[in-house]
C-alpha cells in the first residue's frame, strides 16, 4: 500500500447511519464498505473541470465550511502536522 493515502471524511448523521446500515447488511466494516464506496464515485466521477464545479457547488454548507477553515487556519486555530502523529 505504498502509493495509498489516507483520507478522513466526517458524514453528517443520516449518512453515517445509512452507512452502518449497509455495512451491517453486507456483513463488511464501515470503514471497508465507505472506502469501497468512495474509491467506485471516483472511478465514475467525470473529470471535466466544468463538472467538478458543479459538483462542489452541489454540496450544502462547503462554502461556508471552505470559509471557516480559512479563517480558523488565519488565526492559527490548527493542529501542526506532527501532533496528528
Amino acid at each position: 500500500m505504498a502509493d495509498s493515502a489516507r483520507l478522513n471524511v466526517t458524514l453528517d448523521a443520516e449518512r453515517a447511519a445509512k452507512l452502518t446500515l449497509l455495512a451491517e447488511q453486507t456483513h463488511t466494516q464501515e470503514g471497508t464498505l465507505a472506502r469501497s464506496l468512495l474509491s467506485r464515485a471516483i472511478d465514475e466521477a467525470d473529470v471535466d473541470a466544468r463538472h467538478v464545479v458543479e459538483l462542489l457547488e452541489s454540496i450544502d454548507g462547503a462554502w461556508e465550511r471552505a470559509q471557516l477553515g480559512l479563517e480558523q487556519a488565519r488565526s492559527g486555530a490548527t493542529v501542526p502536522l506532527d501532533d496528528l502523529v
